[in-house]
């Protein structure tokens, strides 16, 4: 999900930008951390103090450019502070390799947000209805029992129309991918 380019007047509203964004990528930044660390204690803690050096270098990173990348980086060199903590921490990855994977993920993690990209815009183009399910189910997060009730239609009514709906959007994001369309 690419960054918006923000003017902000105020330290209010850089606050404010930097929660939005903080809370927009927390999850990229632990998936991150999980594939280099693989143990979710390690990578909540890695995951407090990368946080904090974001707060503390906020003013340091431009808007418009990718908050995403930039807080990786930072959870990189936090990742790595913290195995030299641990030295005695049985097993050790060396640098290099872990160069290696943070690369690979980052050239994921591009990847990942052109299918989300490329998702929004199919999403887009659905019927009123079909968005309205999706929005539903999966940003509000409601219940397939909640969604058939407040329809009036059934339980597989329901699960039939999800179901064919993530068939139209997967298809549609293949297409799209397959054709090199960017959104």
């Amino acid at each position: 999900m690419p960054d918006q380019d923000l003017h902000l007047t105020g330290s209010a509203d850089r606050t404010e930008e930097f929660v939005r964004l903080l809370g927009q990528t927390r999850r990229y930044r632990f998936a991150y951390l999980m594939s280099l660390m693989n143990h979710r204690d390690n990578v909540e803690e890695v995951l407090q103090e990368t946080d904090l050096v974001l707060w503390r270098k906020f003013d340091d990173f431009e808007l418009g450019t990718n908050f995403t990348a930039w807080s990786c980086r930072v959870a990189f060199n936090q990742m790595r502070a913290w195995r030299q903590k641990q030295a005695r921490s049985r097993l050790h990855f060396s640098d290099e390799f872990l160069t290696t994977v943070a690369s690979e993920l980052d050239t994921r993690t591009e990847r990942y947000n052109q299918r989300l990209e490329l998702l929004q815009a199919c999403v887009n183009l659905l019927p009123d209805r079909h968005k309205s399910l999706i929005r539903q189910r999966y940003t509000d997060g409601d219940k397939i029992e909640s969604i058939a009730s407040r329809t009036g239609r059934s339980l597989d009514a329901i699960y039939r129309m999800l179901s064919r709906v993530r068939d139209t959007l997967r298809d549609c994001v293949t297409r799209k991918l397959e054709a090199g369309i960017d959104v």
